[in-house]
């Protein structure tokens, strides 16, 4: 019987693993088990000793590539902001809005919140096609979709006559933002170095802020406009983005890791190529190719397939727990509170034009510290900033929640309020947001990372929707009116996130897919993620002997067949 699936070569490795059928990709380059165990090592060796710098110079197209389709992510920080901005915007409520007996106009708390969540509600849809759409024609043309549908939605919302259509072009328009969520995060760690890791995958928190204050900007100039153009210009520059994404992701290459996972490892090798540079090695490109290949075919062994199901099997169950986790905190932590600083000043007795000036501010802030977190998040570790960064926006949202007590709240007491939301966000940008988009596609196994990414963020949406009626509720007049007391509410929110990141967060900083796969199996303590000593040979033998093993079954199944 002619073999397709796979050729036979003699192994090296003592004869331990001689007959063992390997991929024809091996066969064709004359690669036998002793050198897939080689290269594999050596990949792994190289990913830890490689600097910065070489890998920039070695990786730029890695680089590029990731932060190109990340991106997309600016979208949805601008509409998200641009939705909570605009209850701000007296021309918005005027044409949206309820008018109140005092001549002002407001929304109801059931609109604001349903408003607020519908993006939320179109992501969890966007996230759960992509993760299952991604395995079946890759990252390229999931980000195709997206972006199409995306051009399209931005219509609904545009011409919006009511507040039924403003919810209907929301949802619409969450969908191919749950899509960008999942691919680029995902995108990233399959592309990026270890090294480069914490910057390819915290640029997506920086793409949010920029959005953010792209829209806070728009509209504090359009501030003095009184027609219907005052908001219906913001959302037409979102017709902007799509094109440019698209010529970069036209040209982006396809995750080397989808490809050998589809078994198509010349089309990896050559992935890899054009994600480096003229000073990536031949022999390098070899070993990663080896390297991927090699864990995948370890956690083909661990694991009984790719469905949503398997997510919550075994040691990937802990994986999952810690990737919604994670995101879940990104809620708990009272960063909501905090990203209404415009709403809140304006309902504190600010003026519409000061309440943007502080919204301009803080999605400044969030900008530095997203950018200064590149360079403490590499030397700290993840668990250590987001543990710290809970602690930190603990205090702040209790401080807010004290300043709140004087009944009526003077001026200067709404304006200590706003600068320390400020902070609030400041740390937020600094710790919590951007290390939770590198360990969230981190954490799973590489087989399973799109759904991983896809369950864990779906369920942020699903917090983010509780959140979404829960912060009008607190700050609305018409509701229970709060202000800066809403503070205590997500303080108790936040502790519950700091005790639970304290006994289940683990360290994932400097270690490679398969050491991670190792780290789970043996069931290794949160605390000791970041001390226990994994040696990178035992690690790859026992890899390809699992590859060894899976190959073997192959060979049985045809001499069944035949």
């Amino acid at each position: 019987m002619e073999k397709d699936a796979a050729h036979h070569v003699e192994s090296s490795r003592d004869g331990t693993y001689d007959h063992i059928e390997l991929h024809p990709y091996f066969h064709e380059n004359h690669w036998d088990l002793a050198r897939l165990t080689e290269s594999a090592q050596s990949a792994i060796a190289r990913e830890h000793a490689l600097s910065f710098r070489e890998a920039v110079k070695c990786w730029p197209r890695a680089l590029f590539f990731s932060i190109g389709i990340s991106t997309t992510l600016v979208m949805e920080g601008y509409d998200t902001g641009l939705i909570n901005s605009f209850f701000g915007l007296p021309q918005f409520r005027e044409f949206y809005g309820e008018e109140l007996p005092d001549g002002t106009y407001q929304f109801s708390p059931a609109w604001q919140s349903a408003i607020s969540s519908m993006a939320s509600v179109g992501g969890i849809f966007g996230l759960l096609f992509a993760g299952y759409i991604v395995d079946r024609i890759g990252y390229r043309w999931t980000m195709f979709i997206g972006l199409a549908w995306l051009t399209a939605a931005i219509f609904l919302t545009f011409f919006a006559q009511d507040v039924r259509m403003l919810f209907a072009g929301n949802l619409l328009c969450g969908v191919p933002w749950g899509i960008f969520q999942s691919v680029a995060s995902s995108y990233a760690i399959d592309t990026a170095p270890l090294v480069l890791r914490p910057l390819m995958t915290s640029y997506i928190s920086l793409c949010w802020a920029m959005g953010q204050f792209i829209s806070t900007g728009v509209l504090k100039g359009l501030l003095n406009r009184n027609d219907q153009w005052a908001y219906r210009i913001p959302f037409a520059i979102q017709w902007f983005w799509p094109i440019p994404l698209a010529i970069i992701t036209a040209f982006a290459p396809e995750s080397p890791w989808h490809l050998v996972r589809k078994g198509r490892m010349a089309d990896a090798r050559e992935a890899l190529r054009r994600l480096g540079s003229k000073y990536t090695t031949e022999e390098q490109l070899d070993n990663n190719v080896a390297m991927i290949y090699v864990t995948n075919e370890h956690e083909k062994q661990i694991e009984q397939g790719t469905s949503y199901l398997e997510l919550f099997r075994g040691v990937n169950l802990r994986r999952t727990e810690v990737a919604v986790g994670a995101w879940i905190c990104q809620v708990t932590c009272g960063n909501w509170f905090g990203g209404n600083v415009t709403y809140f000043m304006e309902q504190a007795g600010a003026s519409a034009y000061t309440a943007f000036a502080f919204g301009l501010g803080m999605n400044a802030v969030s900008c530095i510290g997203t950018i200064s977190s590149w360079f403490l998040t590499p030397r700290v570790g993840r668990r250590p900033m987001y543990l710290w960064g809970l602690v930190g926006m603990l205090a702040t949202l209790l401080i807010v929640g004290f300043l709140g007590i004087p009944s009526p709240t003077s001026a200067k007491i709404s304006w200590a309020c706003g600068g320390i939301l400020i902070v609030n966000m400041l740390l937020y940008f600094l710790t919590v947001g951007p290390v939770c988009f590198t360990i969230v596609p981190e954490v799973p196994a590489a087989r399973l990372r799109n759904k991983t990414v896809a369950v864990a963020r779906a369920a942020y949406n699903i917090c983010g929707i509780g959140a979404s009626f829960l912060n009008p509720a607190i700050l609305n007049p018409l509701a229970w009116n709060l202000k800066a007391r809403g503070g205590f509410v997500w303080s108790a929110f936040c502790i519950l996130s700091v005790i639970w990141v304290f006994f289940r967060f683990p360290e994932t900083k400097g270690r490679t897919p398969l050491q991670l796969d190792t780290l789970f199996e043996r069931k290794t303590k949160t605390r000791d993620f970041r001390t226990t000593h994994i040696d990178a040979t035992e690690m790859a033998d026992a890899a390809v002997a699992d590859t060894a093993q899976v190959s073997t079954k192959v060979v049985e199944a045809q001499k069944q067949v035949a």
